[in-house]
C-alpha cells in the first residue's frame, strides 16, 4: 500500500504591520500569487489530499484559501500544535492519521527539516533544504499505516517553489 505526504510551507507573508502578532501575519500579494500557483500545480499533477492538517496561523489559512481555488474544498483540520512546530511534533501528528494522502501546511524550519528527514536519497533542487515560502514536497511511502513511517524512506515525487512556476 502507498501513502502520500504533501508537505507545504505557507506562502510569502509580510512584516508590514508591526502591531500584528506573528501568528496573525498575512500573505503579501506575491504570497497570494504563489499559493494560487502551487494550487494549480497540485491540481495538474493530481496531488489532491484526503485531508489537510494546517497550522492555525493567518498566513497558513490564507495559503490554504489560494490552494482551494484549484484543488477544491478539502477536509481541513486546523491544529494549534502545528504553529511553528518542530519536525518531531509534525511527524507525531502525521502518525496519528489514517488517510491515504495528507497535506501538511506549516512553517519553517519544521517543514524543511521534516522533508529532509523523510526523503530517501539526495534531492537535486537547489532550494530543497531551504524550503522557501510556499515550497511544496510530495513524498510517497510504501506502508499501510502512517505510524510505521521511518526516516529516509520517502520517494520524492515532486518538489516545487513558486519561483519554479515563474510566479
Amino acid at each position: 500500500m502507498t501513502k502520500r505526504l504533501i508537505l507545504m510551507r505557507h506562502a510569502k507573508s509580510g512584516w508590514d504591520d508591526p502591531t500584528l502578532d506573528d501568528h496573525e501575519r498575512t500573505l503579501t500579494d506575491r504570497g497570494k500569487r504563489g499559493a494560487l500557483a502551487i494550487g494549480k500545480w497540485l491540481a495538474v499533477n493530481e496531488f489532491a489530499p484526503d485531508v489537510v492538517l494546517s497550522s492555525t496561523s493567518t498566513r497558513t489559512r490564507e495559503t490554504l484559501n489560494g490552494l482551494v481555488e484549484s484543488i477544491g474544498e478539502q477536509t481541513v483540520e486546523f491544529q494549534d500544535s502545528l504553529y511553528l512546530a518542530p519536525p518531531g511534533r509534525m511527524l507525531a501528528r502525521l502518525q496519528e492519521r489514517a488517510e491515504q494522502t495528507v497535506l501538511m501546511l506549516a512553517h519553517n524550519p519544521g517543514t524543511a527539516a521534516l522533508a529532509e528527514g523523510l526523503v530517501k536519497g539526495a534531492v537535486e533542487h537547489a532550494k530543497f533544504r531551504q524550503h522557501p515560502s510556499a515550497s511544496t514536497t510530495v513524498l510517497e511511502f510504501d506502508l499501510e499505516f502512517w505510524r510505521d513511517i521511518q526516516p529516509s524512506s520517502g520517494q520524492l515525487i515532486g518538489f516545487v517553489t513558486p519561483a519554479d512556476l515563474q510566479v
